[in-house]
């Protein structure tokens, strides 16, 4: 609605309709009901300053995802208009005289000119209103940019901890897609239970890594720390915490979902809680296991909540048990400093060990990846003398000899049969070649999964979150093939990994294929991020049963390479 009004103003439309726009936009804003709730019931012209018109425009807008009379007015303006108005400091008339004077007519075009102090050359623009203007430029652009879930997590939770000591507050958790460990977040948005919002909300400013205080209200702010992250911060009434939880954790499709199934049984669910129509009286929302319950359905947990069958299971019982960190056994992808880990490979098994692992394979690259320091085979023996010695130091944890063996550009493996054979396991991986044609990529990646030798195909769709995407290949033949050779595919835990996805992960399982989850970790630390492996896999439906290194050792072990033991 605000940019509609913009748009009006510098095409020079009525002051009249400039100002229905900007106030039908001013009373949503400040609106505490759920706007989608309104939509649904078909009581949108119950807003104050939305008429008939405007409501037929936001009905569009929240069915569709896009509004055609909005676009229309885009294409009427100067092309690069629409975006510039993003920036709340410009405004229609100065926008307009900045992409006039100066060509702007992107964001990223008016962060330079800022920079270079380019706007104060124009009329009614001075230095401190150019400062303001490269401040709003920074935060449209965290806004719109999209942190991986490895950035995103551990600064709510540094934020949610914070808070937990504060004596007004009672409750604290990470909502939205945080809460449902998507590979990439939006925004970090933190919800806390308190009867005294005005204490939580000093606090929350107050805290040594907020750097700028972008909105203060009474239940919500937005500030920005020193690592340029954007956190919001809302409080609820402790009464109304498992309803909000709920709410604000999402996603959208499973909310509406939810709602929908509350109309069915005469009931309303919002975020203030759970109540009967016909009375108006209020059933539930203190916990959101109170919530579930009083809709007849099991707890459903966060990763689930996508509207992809989880409610429908959780009605009849037939949720799956979700793995967790404390199933797994060990890590099967580890590197050490014999290739282009960081750390010696003692010290990544005390990593391992110090986490209670019973094993961990380490798996440093084979030879014909130089530029990583693969190993040649005079080195893979050395390497295997050393982890003889170790394992008589260590027993009973176990250290698997391992290769992350590099896969050719025809199918065939970095190292032939016989050096394979000497290895406890072998995991393959596609390093190079990421731009072949759909066909030659998948007939490359089955001849390695077909491969008597190989135990495990790592990170088989090669995407690179925010960097590289997938390369071309037939996923659905590689899933084939891994369920019928008994080859594993890797859920690999890098925060810019996080590969298979959490479609794929459920696709392989209903397809019968083993999984993995392994944090391809190159220095002890990392063995941490393991949680974001486990995350995805929980996205995915995993359990337990399904994935390789939850077995003990003598099972994995009778699990392993039957190609080496038939040698």
């Amino acid at each position: 609605m605000e940019t509609i009004a913009n748009l009006l103003e510098i095409q020079g439309d009525s002051s009249f309709r400039i100002r229905a726009y900007r106030d039908a936009a001013r009373h949503i804003e400040n609106m505490v009901q759920d706007i989608s709730q309104l939509q649904e019931e078909g009581r949108l012209q119950e807003i104050p300053g939305v008429g008939p018109s405007i409501a037929s425009k936001i009905d569009e807008y929240m069915r569709t995802g896009r509004l055609a009379y909005l676009e229309q007015l885009k294409e009427s303006v100067a092309p690069g208009l629409g975006q510039l108005l993003e920036v709340p400091s410009l405004g229609p008339h100065r926008a307009k005289v900045i992409h006039d004077q100066l060509g702007i007519s992107t964001i990223g075009e008016l962060e330079r000119a800022a920079n270079e102090h380019r706007l104060c050359s124009l009329p009614g623009i001075r230095e401190k209103t150019e400062e303001r203007i490269r401040r709003e430029v920074r935060r449209v652009q965290q806004r719109t940019r999209r942190l991986l879930l490895g950035v995103a997590l551990p600064a709510a939770e540094q934020v949610a901890g914070a808070l937990r000591e504060n004596p007004a507050v009672q409750r604290a958790e990470p909502t939205g897609s945080i809460r449902r460990m998507k590979e990439t977040i939006g925004d970090i948005d933190i919800l806390v239970a308190s009867d005294r919002p005005g204490e939580v909300m000093d606090a929350f400013v107050a805290l040594p890594f907020v750097k700028e205080v972008l909105l203060k209200g009474s239940t919500k702010t937005s500030v920005l720390t020193r690592s340029n992250l954007q956190v919001d911060v809302r409080v609820v009434r402790p009464a109304e915490w498992g309803s909000a939880l709920q709410y604000f954790t999402g996603s959208k499709e499973h909310n509406i979902a939810l709602r929908d199934l509350a109309i069915q049984q005469g009931l309303k669910l919002s975020e203030y809680g759970l109540f009967e129509v016909r009375t108006g009286r209020r059933i539930g929302g203190v916990t959101e296991e109170e919530v579930y319950h009083d809709l007849g359905l099991q707890w459903i947990p966060p990763e689930l909540r996508e509207d992809h069958g989880e409610i429908e299971a959780s009605m009849t019982g037939r949720l799956p048990r979700l793995i967790e960190e404390s199933d797994l056994r060990g890590d099967l992808h580890i590197h050490t400093n014999w290739s282009d880990g960081t750390e010696p490979l003692e010290a990544m098994v005390e990593a391992a060990r110090a986490r209670g692992y019973a094993y961990v394979a380490i798996t440093d690259h084979s030879i014909g990846l130089s530029v990583a320091h693969g190993l040649s085979v005079e080195r893979v023996r050395k390497q295997r003398r050393l982890i003889d010695r170790l394992n008589e130091q260590y027993a009973p944890f176990r250290i698997l000899h391992g290769t992350e063996v590099d896969i050719r550009a025809d199918g065939t493996l970095d190292y032939d049969d016989e050096v394979m054979r000497e290895f406890d396991i072998v995991t393959a991986s596609v390093h190079s070649g990421f731009s072949r044609p759909r066909d030659k990529m998948t007939e490359r990646i089955l001849r390695a999964v077909r491969n008597p030798f190989v135990d495990i195909l790592n990170h088989p769709s090669g995407r690179l979150l925010g960097k590289r995407p997938e390369y071309a290949v037939d996923l659905e033949a590689v899933i084939r093939a891994a369920a019928e050779a008994g080859t594993a595919l890797e859920v690999n835990s890098q925060p810019d990994r996080m590969d298979l996805d959490a479609g794929w992960a459920r696709r392989a399982k209903e397809a019968g294929a083993i999984l993995v989850i392994d944090t391809d970790s190159h220095a002890g630390d990392q063995l941490r991020n393991i949680r974001y492996g486990v995350a995805i896999a929980r996205r995915g439906w995993i359990e337990a049963k399904d994935v390789l290194n939850t077995l003990p050792l003598d099972k994995l072990l009778r699990r392993l390479h039957p190609a080496r033991k038939a040698a």
